[in-house]
């Protein structure tokens, strides 16, 4: 009965997602060219609020434990588990005061996606090439440089890719190397997301409608005295003893 009733509500879900892409385009434009950085980062954030309400077509609950003792005005590095696409506008839009880029791949910025490659490109993604590693590595620096700048945030998913059963792969320092040599003085917050993988259980189409989703900002791990490495292991059993029933 439920994947009866996802081959109904997928093409709303579907409708609404595209049609909020299509018309925060120009938005987004007109934002930059008009505010710059303020106001084009403000539609962005209102777009990925609208994002994670197209799950209400889907009857899906989205339910984000925030964790209000983070500081502003500091660069954060939130490391989260990947469990599908749609995890990504949550974390935008709630965790919208930190200022949070993404490093992505090169070839979202270039396939003219309404609003989402235009976001990637203008608004501070560091958009590596997989196959070119210098320029990867130049991508990433300039990331961490506009942090320490601008005291903006990053999110990683330091499993490289999305799960698809909801288990957990191992987590590479990568990334999250760079951007602490950088910004020494960053916290590193891990984020727990479960249930996500659930929505595309059955691919594309149909999605799966009446789906628990849950967004978990965990607390600070403490860096003082330990390795790049000890870190982002420390991050890895923090999210995996949140995600444990879902593996």
């Amino acid at each position: 009965m439920r994947k009866v009733l996802g081959y109904i509500l997928t093409p709303i879900f579907y409708l609404s997602f595209a049609l909020s892409l299509l018309i925060f385009h120009p938005i987004q434009w007109l934002c930059l060219k008009l505010g710059g950085y303020s106001a084009h980062k403000k539609s962005v954030d209102i777009l990925n609020g609208l994002l994670v309400a197209c799950n209400y077509t889907l009857f899906n609950r989205t339910e984000f434990i925030d964790n209000k003792n983070l500081p502003t005005g500091r660069p954060i590095i939130f490391i989260a588990n990947h469990q599908s696409t749609y995890d990504i506008p949550p974390l935008i839009f709630f965790l919208r005061r930190f200022h949070g880029k993404f490093i992505s791949k090169l070839e979202l910025m270039t396939a003219n996606i309404p609003s989402i490659s235009f976001n990637l490109k203008h608004g501070g993604a560091a958009n590596i090439d997989r196959k070119d590693p210098k320029q990867s590595i130049a991508e990433i620096l300039k990331l961490a440089n506009n942090m320490k700048q601008h005291n903006w945030s990053a999110f990683i998913f330091p499993e490289g890719t999305r799960t698809k059963t909801g288990k957990m792969k191992a987590f590479s320092v990568g990334g999250i190397a760079t951007l602490l040599k950088k910004n020494p003085d960053a916290l590193v917050v891990p984020i727990a997301i479960n249930g996500s993988y659930k929505m595309v259980q059955w691919g594309s189409f149909p999605l799966r409608p009446f789906t628990h989703m849950t967004w978990e900002v965990l607390d600070p791990i403490p860096t003082e005295g330990l390795s790049l490495e000890e870190v982002v292991k420390k991050a890895e059993e923090a999210i995996r003893a949140k995600v444990k029933e879902e593996n």
